[in-house]
């Protein structure tokens, strides 16, 4: 808008030069328009950089100065285009500057310029003049607010990018703690029942080749199941992978812990009902982390896995063993499973508790809705 009004003030100065090469003495309108342009173009920009309530007060100051050497260079110029045209360039700085109670209030006072004329010259010339006045400050009006409109939209759109770019860091995040859950509780499992099953060959290799021939088959087994974990991990990177019922992971899970030497059960009570697969999933880790603890920390003889179907809109899943308990160290800090416990249940508004089961051992309970 400052560079538009500087070039008009400079066209309205060129037309006023023009004009004045008709009249017998042209050098008080040059002059006059001369000095009423380099103020305007010196002292509007200066108002813009202002700010509000100073800017005030100094517009009305330039256009006090302004509009009585607006009057002269008026009648000097025998009231020409080139001078209307510079009084218009002072309507749109008002506009622009201003409140919009006192840019019309300018606005109105413009065409008064025509006041020596007689009272019908007057009328016509002065409604014309109120015309183009009017025109001016509409057309700037709208500009003006198109240009805070872009402005808007220009920072409406850096703010689009910034939380596309937050959304985007955090979706990577939030794949990263997935797959390094699903690392965690798939193949941790898996290794660690392979783990336990070649102690158990070892110690009874010397004595008994059959049944450690035996449990090495399993532990082979179990190697090729973590194989295949791995490769159910890589394939959810590109397309969904479906899975068992929860009722029959959780018996295959029980068993594979009953092979590796822990003697665990299953119980479901309630009425079993379809599940959304992100609540089933967060379950079956959660039973898997479960007796992954039991067999590496708990020194239990048995544990129990419970799944309750329960009639309050809830399903709870509880891994309990008998094993030496939760030791009474201050300062402990949950391990990266039990995070991972606590993560997968409260994306599904679950939540996860861990304390003593009646004397002796440990349980883990999660309750998700369900």
């Amino acid at each position: 808008m400052t560079r538009a009004l500087a070039v008009l003030t400079l066209l309205a100065l060129l037309t006023v030069a023009v004009e004045a090469t008709d009249d017998p003495h042209p050098l008080l309108a040059v002059a006059l328009g001369t000095t009423y342009a380099a103020h305007s173009l010196v002292t509007f920009p200066w108002l813009a950089r202002q700010p509000a309530p100073r800017r005030y007060w100094l517009t009305a100051g330039h256009v006090c100065l302004q509009l009585p050497l607006g009057v002269l260079l008026f009648g000097a110029a025998h009231a020409g285009v080139g001078a209307t045209l510079l009084l218009l360039v002072l309507v749109a700085q008002c506009v622009l500057l201003l409140p919009l109670p006192a840019a019309a209030a300018v606005t109105l006072v413009v065409p008064l310029v025509h006041l020596g004329m007689g009272w019908a010259d007057f009328a016509r010339n002065a409604l014309g003049l109120l015309g183009a006045a009017v025109f001016t400050a509409v057309v700037t009006a709208l500009l003006q607010q198109a240009q805070r409109a872009r402005a808007e939209l220009a920072e409406a759109n850096e703010l689009l990018r910034g939380y596309a770019a937050q959304a985007g860091e955090l979706a990577t995040t939030r794949e990263r703690n997935r797959l390094a859950r699903d690392i965690h509780d798939g193949l941790g499992h898996h290794l660690t029942v392979v783990q336990m099953q070649v102690q158990a060959a070892r110690a009874v290799l010397p004595t008994d080749p059959a049944r450690a021939d035996e449990v090495l088959a399993k532990a082979q087994s179990q190697a090729s199941e973590a194989l295949a974990e791995v490769r159910r991990s890589v394939a959810t990177l590109r397309a969904p992978v479906s899975r068992p019922p929860l009722r029959v992971a959780l018996e295959t899970l029980t068993g594979e812990a009953a092979a590796a030497g822990l003697p665990a059960t299953l119980e479901v009570s309630g009425p079993e009902r379809p599940l959304p697969e992100e609540t089933e999933e967060s379950l079956f880790r959660s039973a898997q982390e479960g007796l992954t603890n039991v067999r590496k920390h708990a020194g239990a003889t048995c544990a129990r896995v419970t799944l309750v179907y329960g009639g309050d809109g809830t399903v709870r899943l509880a891994v309990r063993d008998d094993g030496r308990g939760i030791p009474d160290t201050p300062g402990d800090r949950p391990t990266f499973g039990l995070l991972g416990v606590r993560e997968r249940a409260a994306r599904v508004g679950g939540r996860v508790t861990v304390g003593p089961c009646g004397g002796a051992g440990t349980e883990l309970l999660v309750e998700v809705p369900g």
